[in-house]
């Protein structure tokens, strides 16, 4: 099986490392400092489950891999659409795109089903600029259910969790599916093929919706934000208007938003990754989680007072952040 991880930095470089190890014929792709360290000493992974190194070939140019089996998304979901020179050297007539985003992706509604089968959804996907690059029909979902972080060029620690959900789009468990999981798990990750994906999806997005904005808004970390009265109360409504719409949409999520609030207030002190990325004048992935929910919404005709509300504080945000940035 040969993998190329576009965008290995913390969870990429993690997850080429773990499927290094189970044998497949890795390649990943970075920059700068860190694909300079990964080519000197490999991927150095610390973890509670035990340290370990790999060494799967790194590089800057995709054109010197040639095409691979899969394609795993290690980037920002707001890169996918400038991502098509970098990803189209990796692509042959079957190859498979895992993308591990958070929130809403770009292929949600391809072979849905139902009244909005093959919709776009344009706060993730304008004019159809992501799957011009991204076909559907060559996406897998993923669904990352673990922490990691960059502790230095090379070096990944991983903080909690090894769960990666796979799935397509169109439900059901592909072979492409299977086969990858199996290379997840023998690389002692786990990664269960879910027949339909999107449940995971809003599960996962029922605290990345309303965690991640709250906690830049307020510079705040997860413990803070759940222990604060106001916030705790604004995420409790924003938790409630997300379970409306995914549930509009023939989901079930299946967690009570009290246990996903005890849940997220046991991480303790962890900065998410949009106050991170504040921190760093970086952009905010703000779209595929807040945007496109209030968008399904207007669709599905579910009132989200409290998710549009915050959407506009955290729209301006984002677009000040920028600004500051350039």
């Amino acid at each position: 099986m040969k993998v190329a991880v576009l965008g290995a930095g913390a969870i990429g470089a993690y997850v080429g490392a773990a499927l290094h190890r189970a044998g497949a014929d890795v390649h990943l792709i970075a920059r700068g400092p860190h694909l300079a360290a990964m080519r000197r000493h490999g991927v150095r992974v610390l973890s509670p489950r035990g340290d370990f190194t790999a060494h799967p070939r790194a590089t800057d140019d995709p054109a010197g891999i040639g095409p691979a089996d899969y394609v795993f998304l290690g980037l920002k979901a707001h890169s996918y659409a400038a991502c098509g020179p970098l990803i189209e050297p990796l692509l042959h007539g079957t190859t498979a795109v895992v993308a591990a985003q958070n929130g809403i992706p770009w292929w949600y509604f391809h072979r849905h089903g139902g009244p909005w089968d093959g919709r776009r959804i344009e706060s993730v996907d304008p004019d159809g600029a992501v799957s011009a690059v991204l076909a559907p029909e060559r996406a897998v979902g993923c669904v990352v259910h673990a922490a990691t972080e960059l502790q230095g060029p090379g070096t990944v620690r991983h903080l909690e969790g090894t769960r990666f959900s796979v799935g397509e789009p169109g439900r059901g468990v592909s072979a492409r599916c299977t086969a990858f999981s199996e290379a997840m798990v023998a690389g002692g990750l786990k990664c269960p093929v879910e027949p339909d994906l999107r449940n995971d999806i809003w599960l996962k997005l029922l605290g990345n919706i309303s965690f991640n904005p709250i906690s830049a808004l307020a510079r705040a970390t997860m413990r803070q934000v759940c222990r604060h009265g106001g916030t705790r109360r604004v995420i409790e409504t924003m938790m409630a208007e997300t379970l409306a719409v995914a549930e509009a949409l023939g989901c079930r999520v299946g967690v009570s938003i009290e246990r996903r609030l005890a849940g997220a207030e046991r991480v303790g002190d962890h900065r998410t990754s949009t106050l991170q990325d504040l921190e760093r004048g970086r952009p905010l992935e703000l779209d595929v989680l807040l945007a496109a929910v209030v968008e399904l919404a207007g669709i599905t005709g579910v009132p989200v007072p409290t998710l549009r509300t915050v959407h506009a504080i955290s729209d301006l945000l984002a677009l000040r952040s920028a600004e500051d940035a350039a």
